[in-house]
């Protein structure tokens, strides 16, 4: 898929993730209104949920299927990249191999999803997806989060850890 970005062309694996979030919330919102009008706002977010989970687990697993090690080390690299383009800012609490701790205090797909006039939807489009990423990635790796910036929280405390 090709989209157009500063008026060139630009295939859609090259975009950033908040490049590609913002437009997946373009095209989809109005079709997530549209539903809401015929099931209501609770089944229409469950059934956005539900998809954005499966698209979350997906992507982990094929992050894991890439030749390397899918190590708790090598997902906090991972994560980092995210954040590279500045969609997201916050601090390392804590970096072991077993654990990682991240709040995030800063997340342009909130204020992008404001701008859209989606933020109501925003966990369903995005935040959903962080959990079942990491049961694609690996398994023995659990992800607890008490609060999103996206859902009015000061920040998102990340909380990565490596079972036995």
């Amino acid at each position: 898929m090709h989209t157009l970005k500063g008026g060139a062309i630009v295939a859609y694996d090259k975009l950033t993730l908040l490049e590609r979030r913002i437009l997946e919330a373009q095209a989809i919102a109005p079709v997530i209104r549209a539903f809401t009008e015929v099931v209501g706002i609770d089944a229409a977010k469950e059934v956005l949920q539900r998809v954005n989970e499966d698209l979350g687990r997906e992507s982990g697993c094929q992050l894991a299927g890439i030749p390397g090690d899918n190590s708790l080390t090598a997902l906090a690299e991972e994560i980092a990249n995210w954040g590279e383009d500045g969609s997201l800012e916050g601090e390392i609490v804590e970096e072991t191999d077993r654990t990682y701790v991240v709040n995030v205090t800063r997340c342009k797909f909130a204020e992008k999803y404001d701008e859209l006039g989606v933020r109501d939807l925003g966990y369903a489009l995005s935040c959903c997806r962080d959990m079942t990423f990491v049961e694609g990635y690996n398994p023995k790796i659990k992800l607890r989060r008490t609060q999103t910036i996206m859902e009015g929280g000061s920040c998102c405390d990340f909380h990565y850890a490596m079972e036995d």
